[in-house]
């Protein structure tokens, strides 16, 4: 009895002494995902990274992890010279696999993501004569409303029309309004002032792993983003 006592004792000093050492190196490696994706994003601040899975060292002997999730904030891009912030993004890697010197995260088989984008963000990267917010729903799907600044046209300043946000080549966030008042369609070179104002759109090619746009929804507290990627690189 003494003797198995002894073993259990053992057993579970050094059971305890591999979770520390196992939670350690975990630690360590998301710092480094961190400051990796850090720098191919070209972020302010390291995002949070959580690698999942137990134990992570065997995880890393087989040079593949079961889940990497990270958690961004700041991502921006640009289109004609106007800036768009991205809130909130995160993202979801499954089978993750590591380089062949273990330095760091290479690939994973697949991937999904989400992001937020407020409308103040999305009304000052449309510039200064449109402001945009939420409109409520119209057959179920989100609107936004685009109020656009006319100047030199006085009998449209009150304008205030809808529209939609819609995803295009996966790559592309578009705001369109839906229909212009009958009054702006009568006055020459009308719509196509009021369109420089009401129309926009943002490329999001540098989202984390080369994520592909799915679908965007305008809802009451911003546009929501869904993301996904199959066979991605999640750094540089």
């Amino acid at each position: 009895m003494r003797a198995l006592r002894v073993l259990v004792i053992l057993v579970v000093v050094f059971g305890g002494l591999f979770v520390a050492a196992d939670r350690l190196a975990v630690n360590f490696a998301e710092d480094k995902a961190a400051e990796k994706i850090r720098g191919s994003q070209g972020l302010d601040k390291a995002p949070d990274v959580s690698i999942k899975g137990f134990p992570f060292l065997t995880q890393v002997a087989g040079r593949s992890l079961d889940e990497v999730d990270a958690k961004l904030d700041g991502i921006r891009t640009s289109s004609e010279g106007k800036q768009l912030r991205i809130q909130e993004l995160s993202a979801q890697f499954h089978d993750v696999k590591l380089t062949s010197d273990f330095s760091s995260i290479e690939s994973a088989a697949r991937a999904t993501g989400t992001a937020h984008i407020s409308y103040a963000d999305l009304t000052k990267a449309a510039g200064a004569d449109v402001e945009i917010g939420y409109a409520g729903q119209k057959n179920g799907n989100g609107q936004v409303k685009i109020v656009p600044r006319l100047a030199g046209l006085p009998a449209l300043n009150s304008l205030e029309v809808t529209g939609t946000v819609t995803v295009v080549d996966r790559t592309t966030i578009q705001v369109r309004a839906d229909h212009l008042p009958s009054l702006c369609l009568s006055l020459p070179g009308c719509e196509s002032k009021v369109r420089e104002r009401t129309d926009h759109s943002w490329k999001l090619d540098r989202l984390p792993g080369g994520l592909k746009l799915d679908r965007v929804e305008a809802s009451p507290d911003g546009v929501k983003i869904s993301a996904s990627g199959t066979n991605v690189k999640i750094t540089g």
